[in-house]
């Protein structure tokens, strides 16, 4: 009787010892931090060749054009021709003559068509004329008026620059050479179409008979 008191003692003893031990908290379940992938640079920009690349053959007056076209403004026309001049021959002649028209340097686009022969001023102003037109069609006038008036110089019976010129003329108060520009329209242009009809009617408001 008296072991069985002194297990029961030690029993509680052990339970109650238990009771006051420190708990230990389970350490905490931390979560895979995801990796960020690896950001890839944005492919580097293909530069473009400012021109054609390789020497330029005669032929190629009108891609040598094309490719300088965005620099005939007053600022770089002049730099930029002599970085990369046309191509010899009068189709480069005529679309250099054609870049500095359109950057409104009539007198060089004038020297520009002047070295050519005779029979290759006319041509040359014949793509001056090409590359002008649609800044003519444009309703552009103040540059209009100079480029056309430059090709009737070399084209005097071109019935278009003429009416295109003479149109500009009016609009931008150079009466004179409007009335001369359009009355020799009228002379080699017959239809009676709106462009007749347009010509007459600018030279009614500037006081002449048709």
């Amino acid at each position: 009787m008296r072991s069985l008191h002194v297990l029961g003692l030690g029993y509680i003893a052990v339970c109650g010892g238990l009771l006051f031990l420190p708990r230990q908290t389970p350490a905490p379940v931390i979560a895979p931090v995801p990796t960020r992938p690896a950001e890839v640079p944005d492919p580097a920009p293909v530069p473009t060749a400012p021109h054609p690349a390789g020497p330029l053959r005669p032929g190629d007056a009108r891609a040598w054009f094309e490719a300088t076209k965005p620099f005939c403004n007053t600022l770089e026309v002049v730099t930029r021709i002599q970085y990369s001049p046309p191509p010899a021959g009068t189709e480069g002649a005529g679309y250099g003559a054609a870049c500095y028209a359109l950057a409104g340097r009539i007198d060089s686009a004038t020297a520009m068509i002047d070295r050519e022969s005779a029979g290759g001023k006319s041509v040359a102003a014949g793509i001056v004329f090409e590359v002008g037109h649609p800044v003519a069609d444009a309703g552009d006038n103040r540059s209009a008026g100079p480029i056309m008036a430059l090709v009737v110089s070399y084209q005097p019976d071109n019935y278009m620059a003429l009416y295109h010129a003479g149109m500009a003329e009016a609009a931008t108060g150079d009466h004179a050479r409007a009335k001369k520009h359009l009355h020799r329209f009228l002379e080699l242009y017959s239809a009676e179409d709106g462009w007749r009809g347009s010509a007459q009617g600018a030279l009614r408001q500037l006081g002449e008979e048709p």
